[in-house]
């Protein structure tokens, strides 16, 4: 039984190596993620990291930008990822950067739920029963933390008037561009076509938000006003700007979420957020792993009064608000609008955005304590706008969407729970389907995506799900694949054969004897 045992591991051994040797893609061992080519002034945060590695204290400079960042930054960093990243770093593991963190759901979802621990240690207790706030100062000024309505009060009445030019500032990137050293900056620069009508923009941000506060108890009442037109919701708002000549479209925006926002020498930097999608991409068995991409809806907004462009998401800052869109953004990052709302379609969702900004301003209200201001928790970016896709066209394509449901209990804003309720979610870590992956992606024309191997790792699974060959990885079969890349799995084969090896040297010499 014995010698069966291990003349089985060293077949089986013998096989891996073998295959390994003669190049077969079943094992891809020592597989490299490519650096290149790359567009130009473009660089791998990986490469600007190699660069920076040598200068003194730089390492710990980062570490330190990246800890603050998330507190309102780019991207989710929860200490072990952070730590992760660290190790990264400090052992230039400069390939295992290129594709950071490279987790499914699974693996992720754990590191961000500390959220839970804290929910169910609140005021309200935990079994989500709601405490009618009594709209008082302290309710309304929680609320006013996470919305930008920069002057106009929540406790008094105030009328907006749109007739005239806005006197707010012009754009500046002294205000968002922030200088870590050594040539990198934080941050980019302005879009030579949104930025003029920042003082537009601005104002129309300001408004959008302040009447959508209209619908927090407590909260006086603004009212908007344009060419005779009295609004005092967002929905009413922009109805009254289409009545008063001007063309409003929205947009579904998706894009690759840009982790970093870094600069090197004037050189975009390359730096994603990629996620295990558990598909395997064809001839290998290295599972796709996908950047995790960032949804918004977007008004643009034409007309004899006002020019201006708008967008709004809830963000890792935790606010879910009406925002500027001034900033360029970087090339690698795309860009499509997956739909196009118009008339009165534009004006339907307009009011469910007005409506999802009231409920995440019940849930700040309520649980002041989430930390990151709730995301995660309550959502990603993804999250309200696939709720609102859903409603709108009966289906959700993108991924992934992260709210805890539980969490949605507020009986005053059963429409939203309603809308949240409907659409997938990835919280249990279960497997992404092909059509929210694919449809969450910047761009439907694979080969425009300019990040080092991903455009053919794309063309070959999507072509792989069209054509029914698709392959799904458990869990545990991409963490496999994973430990074979890393030589770990190899290691330990390595030793099973030398054993085996010593054990038959020892039995010949038994028998020569």
């Amino acid at each position: 039984m014995r010698s069966w045992l291990l003349g089985s591991v060293w077949r089986v051994a013998s096989s891996v190596i073998l295959l390994t040797v003669i190049g077969c893609n079943w094992a891809e061992i020592g597989y490299s993620v490519p650096e290149g080519p790359l567009p130009p002034n473009t660089i791998l945060f990986s490469q600007m990291m190699r660069e920076l590695s040598a200068t003194p204290g730089f390492t710990d400079a980062m570490l330190a930008h990246l800890n603050e960042a998330q507190k309102n930054g780019p991207a989710l960093m929860t200490p072990r990822l952070v730590s992760r990243l660290k190790r990264m770093m400090i052992g230039r593991d400069w390939q295992g950067m290129n594709r950071f963190p490279g987790w499914t759901m699974r693996a992720l979802n754990p590191t961000a739920n500390i959220a839970n621990r804290l929910v169910n240690g609140r005021s309200n207790g935990p079994d989500g029963a709601v405490e009618e706030p009594a709209g008082d100062k302290k309710s309304l000024e929680e609320a006013k933390k996470w919305v930008d309505v920069e002057t106009y009060p929540l406790d008094k009445e105030v009328t907006i008037s749109l007739d005239e030019p806005s006197t707010l500032p012009p754009f500046s990137t002294e205000d968002v561009m922030t200088n870590v050293g050594a040539g990198v900056t934080v941050r980019d620069g302005a879009d030579p076509v949104r930025a003029p009508m920042h003082p537009e923009s601005q104002r129309l941000v300001n408004v959008l938000n302040r009447v959508s506060l209209n619908g927090v108890e407590g909260s006086a009442v603004a009212t908007a006003t344009i060419g005779g037109k009295n609004a005092t919701t967002p929905e009413a708002l922009i109805q009254a700007l289409m009545d008063t000549g001007h063309t409003v479209v929205v947009h579904d925006g998706r894009y690759f979420a840009n982790f970093g926002h870094f600069h090197f020498h004037g050189q975009e930097v390359i730096m994603p957020f990629w996620l295990n999608m558990q598909m395997l991409v064809p001839g290998t068995v290295r599972p796709l792993l996908v950047p995790a991409s960032h949804a918004e809806y977007e008004w643009q907004v034409r007309g004899p009064k006002i020019n201006a462009d708008v967008s709004w998401f809830f963000g890792v800052d935790g606010k879910a608000e009406f925002r500027t869109m001034d900033s360029l953004s970087q090339a690698w990052v795309l860009g499509r609008n997956a739909h196009e709302y118009r008339g009165a379609d534009a004006v339907e969702v307009t009011r469910l955005i007005g409506r999802m900004s009231v409920a995440y301003a019940h849930q700040h209200i309520r649980r002041p304590e989430l930390p990151f201001g709730g995301y995660y928790p309550l959502g990603v970016c993804q999250d309200a706008v696939a709720a609102i896709e859903k409603k709108m066209t009966g289906k959700v394509t993108l991924f992934p969407i992260t709210a805890d449901m539980s969490l949605f209990d507020d009986p005053r804003d059963e429409e939203v729970n309603a809308l949240m309720r409907a659409t997938p979610n990835d919280r249990e870590g279960g497997m992404p389907e092909p059509e929210r992956v694919f449809g969450s992606l910047p761009t439907t024309d694979f080969n425009a995506v300019t990040i080092p191997g991903l455009a053919a790792d794309l063309v070959a699974t999507h072509n792989a799900w069209e054509n029914g060959s698709l392959i799904r990885t458990p869990n545990w079969v991409g963490k496999l694949a994973a430990q074979l890349i890393s030589g770990t799995v190899l290691t330990m084969l390595v030793v099973i054969i030398a054993l085996v090896v010593r054990k038959r040297r020892k039995k010949r010499q038994v028998t020569a004897s």
